[in-house]
């Protein structure tokens, strides 16, 4: 059916051309606007034959022809609005979606060969190849891993980083090594994915990273606030605080806007890139964008729910942090119709605004009144902090991240936490007044 109206569209833009083109043939030989045209008459009644009749028709009809133009302006516009139905298939017949971005899935790999969980769980929530393309960037030259990778044919681009080299780093920071190989893997692959195949976005996942089943879904709704909100620098699939317990159950649709940088499946754009390759790090590239030189005032946005669970133990962390809290992240099983929803909340000047109101509105309690589960009505509640070992205590003590990254906590949003405890939302929040984070405080 869609291939008979771009069948008619066609074949009616061919017939307005064709009738312009006569008319204009026809027109070019009139008398101009305003001469006189008597001696073409004079002319022709010397003339002899039937073919004076003819023109004299012709004219007479391109008068009336002049004045079927606007008319045809307005059929061309028609025909030109039609023009998305042309689109649908492409040269092979396939249906693909219109106008819509290209937003690459890079995923970084090494030398594990679970990266298949990785890999697996991404085709399988994959809506479209072509709006989706997945590409592999492997380092180490791990034979097995490659090979795993390779065994899923044309449904990835597999990627290998040429420079296997170790790389030369002062003696106290050999240990250290693998942190340096990753940022120039990372530096290598963005490249690639920025400069060599002109992407304009991508959605960076790590070979240990399980995704959710509206991953694809999230990421191209907040693709529009991205570009054009210049507050925000990222979107992350990741809570950090998102363990089972911590998060609403019924909050799947929740989305905030974050100080702190996630990483854990993240998309930037290529006007970031283009900002940060030229003084990219050595090492340790997440925490060197958490620092205010690179965030600027900066935020993200990440959901209540995580749509990434990092299944990766071993690595060159080291189980940092995975025992505590990373095994116990939720990761969300509800398809969320993002796309379909109004996100204009999350606009810098509409979210801080209402941010504010719900923060310092809601009722102060203590931290003990928390911790033994001693809150009275549904909430939420407020929780102040007003020192870096003030936060710190009462984090570790209530089973949330407690560490900062020039000053800033782990989900933070203008020095807030929210989380849900005993099943009520909690703020543990800085004092009312709050302007700016304290950098010292690490």
């Amino acid at each position: 059916m869609l291939r008979k109206k771009g069948s008619v569209i066609l074949c009616g833009t061919l017939l307005f051309v064709t009738w312009n083109a006569i008319l204009v043939l026809l027109l070019w030989g009139r008398p101009p606007s305003g001469q006189p045209a008597q001696p073409a008459r004079e002319q022709r009644e010397l003339e002899k034959g039937p073919a004076i009749d003819v023109v004299e028709d012709v004219l007479r009809m391109a008068d009336t022809v002049e004045a079927e133009l606007e008319k045809q302006k307005e059929i061309l516009l028609q025909i030109q609005g039609h023009r998305p139905l042309w689109e649908l298939s492409n040269r092979n017949g396939r249906k693909v979606v219109p106008r819509q971005p290209v937003i690459p899935i890079l995923v970084f790999a090494c030398n594990r060969v679970t990266v298949k969980r990785c890999l697996d769980k991404l085709l399988e929530y994959r809506p479209s190849a072509e709006l989706y393309p997945i590409i592999v960037s492997q380092d180490c030259g791990h034979a097995e891993t490659a090979e795993v990778i390779r065994s899923y044919g044309s449904q990835v681009t597999h990627l290998k980083q040429p420079e296997l080299s170790d790389i030369a780093v002062r003696p106290e920071h050999k240990k250290f090594q693998g942190y340096y190989k990753i940022s120039r893997h990372y530096h290598w692959a963005l490249n690639q994915v920025f400069k060599t195949l002109s992407h304009s976005s991508v959605v960076i996942v790590e070979d240990d990273l399980e995704v959710a089943p509206d991953f694809f879904e999230y990421f191209r709704a907040l693709h529009p606030l991205l570009k054009s909100d210049p507050s925000l620098w990222c979107v992350s699939a990741w809570n950090d605080n998102g363990r089972d317990g911590y998060v609403d159950p019924g909050g799947a649709n929740l989305l905030y806007r974050t100080d702190f940088f996630p990483g854990l499946g993240w998309m930037l754009l290529r006007e970031l890139w283009e900002e940060l390759e030229p003084k990219w790090p050595a090492s340790f590239w997440d925490d060197w964008m958490r620092q205010p030189e690179q965030r600027r005032g900066r935020a993200c946005i990440r959901p209540e729910i995580s749509r990434t669970l990092t299944f990766g133990r071993k690595g060159v962390s080291l189980g940092q942090f995975y025992d505590k809290y990373l095994r116990y992240i939720k990761l969300n099983s509800e398809f969320v119709p993002f796309t379909k929803l109004d996100l204009s909340y999350l606009k810098e000047e509409t979210y801080r605004e209402k941010f504010e109101k719900d923060i310092y509105s809601a009722p102060v309690v203590t931290y003990e009144e928390v911790k033994q589960g001693q809150l009275s009505g549904p909430g939420p509640f407020r929780l102040q902090y007003s020192s870096k070992d003030s936060f710190k205590v009462m984090a570790k003590h209530l089973g949330i991240m407690e560490d900062l990254k020039s000053g800033v906590p782990r989900t933070g949003y203008r020095g807030v936490v929210s989380f849900i405890s005993r099943g009520r939302r909690i703020y543990l929040a800085p004092p009312p007044g709050w302007t700016h984070y304290d950098h010292t405080w690490s």
